[in-house]
């Protein structure tokens, strides 16, 4: 089937989802939508993450995908639920994944968690943990300040590095053996993290098992794309088209074309 694959975030941070899509689903068509406008999602009530998600995808459905994918960990906490409940097609998150791959990775069952106040105030990833791993023992942290810094394109700047010291500082000297990076802008941070974190400190980053699910529900459905077409991927943006384009092609790799929609009204602005 050669409809889209239909991603969305807060910002830029589901491109690290959109990547490895890219790179386990070569043949397949991602159709990008990064709310950088409204950008950080992790402060905002889940009410309103809600209705964010839902006016995204409101106009993302014009284009007929044959699954959603909520790259945003905030957005998974607040809204995959009812949306699954009321959209007819595929609706992934990157929670659960991520609690998959830690509970894979973890040999101690002491896992850590970091992610928006959003996110961490959810306790969904506790949950998710839990529900896998019933003695798994959790340690969550709220990181505010990662967001902005992603979303300015500052992630490789000395303030990000003193940025990630100081908010991981209360998770340094515990006995973790991984860490999840509850939210997809953090792996454009990583390498600050891991330096912070130390070796013994395994960063699981949800995107690549989201990717695994994904494809295990398109061939499972007869979804997935047999064409020998080269896809041609799409990207929209609420915000700066031309930062968001920067940081778009600097982590992916290739051209990304970018339109700008304003929202909450849906109303197409060219470039």
């Amino acid at each position: 089937m050669q409809q889209a694959i239909a991603v969305l975030d807060s910002g830029v941070g589901g491109l690290t989802v959109a990547s490895e899509i890219m790179r386990q689903l070569p043949k397949e068509e991602i159709l990008y939508f990064g709310d950088t406008a409204r950008a950080p999602y992790g402060p905002r009530t889940p009410g309103e993450v809600l209705m964010f998600t839902r006016q995204i995808i409101d106009f993302l459905l014009l284009y007929r995908p044959k699954m959603i994918v909520l790259a945003c960990n905030t957005a998974t906490a607040a809204a995959l639920a009812p949306l699954q409940a009321s959209i007819a097609i595929p609706v992934v998150g990157v929670i659960q994944p991520g609690a998959r791959a830690a509970i894979k990775h973890s040999r101690t069952r002491s896992v850590g968690v970091i992610g928006t106040t959003g996110t961490i105030r959810s306790g969904a990833y506790e949950e998710a943990l839990r529900r896998i791993a019933p003695d798994i023992d959790v340690v969550s942290l709220a990181c505010p300040s990662f967001v902005p810094l992603v979303e300015e394109g500052r992630y490789q700047s000395e303030e990000a590095q003193l940025a990630v010291y100081e908010a991981l500082a209360p998770l340094r000297g515990l006995a973790l053996d991984c860490l999840i990076l509850g939210c997809t802008h953090y792996p454009f941070l990583r390498s600050y993290i891991a330096e912070c974190m130390g070796k013994s400190v395994a960063l699981i980053n949800s995107a690549d098992e989201t990717a695994r699910e994904i494809s295990t529900i398109l061939y499972s459905q007869h979804l997935e794309n047999r064409s020998r077409i080269k896809p041609r991927h799409r990207f929209f943006c609420s915000g700066s088209h031309s930062l968001f384009r920067t940081i778009a092609e600097s982590w992916l790799g290739i051209p990304v074309p970018v339109s700008r929609v304003d929202m909450p009204v849906i109303q197409m602005v060219n470039p």
